[in-house]
């Protein structure tokens, strides 16, 4: 197997997936170096391997799969994660792309089609369809329309107390479980805050958030 072959692991807790998906990606390029059932087991396993890319799904037990990409996204700033599922709901599409994901995939691509993806990901192609991508860029330029207009000169000074709270942990690259630990409040409540700071910043993903905090502070 090359040197340069790109290490992908999988998260998707059916095994007939994931054997489905392995078989997909079997080239000499392409090496599956970790799978994962769970959030959890995700959780553990993705920051000691560090992959190129991560094909996530979005139906997860427990914790789903886009709660999870805002887990995983501080923790890999390397790691592509693309969202491979059947899922093509445009909501689900758009706070994928916000939460930091570099793609979006549906589950009944073909093997070749998906070999494709994974390739172009690790050389910064959008892995998504033509009609997806036009969604997203449609809804970012609508937001960014609203947010324009509401918005004055100075957006950080116009986030609430906690929510700098929030951000200042989120800039610190703490996960929405470990923010809720430091201000005793509960992880859906953080993602809330965070879903309010995106809009108020203006802000596609966390990291942009964080950018943006670091620079007005």
């Amino acid at each position: 197997m090359s040197e340069q072959a790109t290490r992908v692991m999988l998260v998707d807790d059916h095994a007939l997936v994931r054997s489905a998906v392995r078989q997909a990606l079997a080239a000499d390029d392409l090496e599956i170096v970790g799978e994962a059932a769970s959030a959890d087991e995700a959780l553990l396993l993705a920051p000691q391997l560090a992959p190129d890319v991560l094909l996530l799904d979005i139906n997860l037990p427990g914790t789903d799969g886009l709660r999870l990409l805002r887990e995983l996204a501080p923790r890999l700033p390397t790691t592509r994660i693309v969202m491979l599922t059947v899922s093509n709901d445009r909501r689900d599409l758009v706070d994928a792309v916000r939460s930091g994901a570099a793609g979006y995939l549906t589950k009944d691509l073909s093997p070749e089609a998906l070999q494709r993806a994974v390739r172009g990901i690790r050389s910064g192609d959008l892995a998504m369809s033509r009609s997806m991508a036009a969604d997203v860029i449609q809804h970012l330029a609508a937001s960014t329309n609203r947010s324009t207009a509401s918005s004055g000169p100075d957006e950080i000074a116009g986030i609430s107390a906690r929510e700098r709270e929030v951000l200042a942990l989120l800039a610190e690259g703490l996960t929405d479980r470990e923010i809720g630990e430091r201000l005793g409040i509960s992880p859906r409540t953080v993602e809330t805050h965070v879903g309010s700071l995106l809009s108020k910043l203006g802000v596609r993903n966390r990291a942009q958030a964080a950018a943006r905090y670091r620079d007005g502070a």
